[in-house]
């Protein structure tokens, strides 16, 4: 299966180096180029994408609106957004987060982890950058519940996994996937 993906960033160079690295592989093939969330979301309904990859800030409709659009429209409910972005803060990860992005990552990311952003999104898994897991790990623990001194009591039929914390530890290398049924992800956009 040929993984479509639909570009959307308003700086044509970094299109133009994007279109390059996913066209190389013999997997991917980019069907369209937004510069703006407007022509995206036009595009996302002309040329159904699997994954389109977001930059957040654009002209006109950014890209959060475009996302959450996407994400809200019923017609496009196989199309996942990966949102690509050189600022990668706690607020715009959430913010991404809620209007249905599939995904995080960084403009500074190697290449091999944006396609292999490309391939966990379109599989219909979900993924953050290691600094966006770190971030986001940070702001819940700096919230506290007050009983930071109890162990979380596991719900009942369930087992606790006694080493995920060295499975969530060794995996801060690496983008972090999580997998959500597609009933899921598209209720929690």
């Amino acid at each position: 299966m040929t993984i479509r993906v639909l570009l959307a960033d308003d700086q044509a160079l970094l299109r133009s180096a994007f279109r390059v690295l996913v066209d190389s592989e013999p997997d991917m093939e980019v069907v369209g180029e937004a510069s703006d969330g407007a022509q995206a979301v036009l595009l996302a309904k002309e040329r159904r994408p699997d994954v389109v990859l977001m930059d957040i800030r654009m002209p006109g409709t950014d890209g959060l609106a475009a996302t959450r659009l996407i994400s809200e429209d019923a017609d496009l409910a196989q199309v996942h957004v990966v949102i690509l972005t050189t600022f990668e803060v706690d607020d715009y990860v959430v913010q991404s987060l809620r209007a249905g992005a599939s995904g995080f990552l960084g403009k500074g990311s190697e290449p091999e982890e944006l396609l292999s952003a490309i391939r966990i999104a379109a599989g219909g898994d979900a993924l953050l950058s290691p600094a966006a897991t770190k971030g986001l790990i940070a702001r819940f623990l700096a919230q506290g519940d007050g009983d930071d001194d109890r162990a979380p009591s596991a719900p009942s039929g369930s087992a606790r996994s006694p080493d995920a914390s060295a499975r969530c530890s060794s995996r801060s290398q690496e983008a972090t996937p999580t997998t959500r049924s597609p009933s899921a992800s598209r209720s929690a956009r």
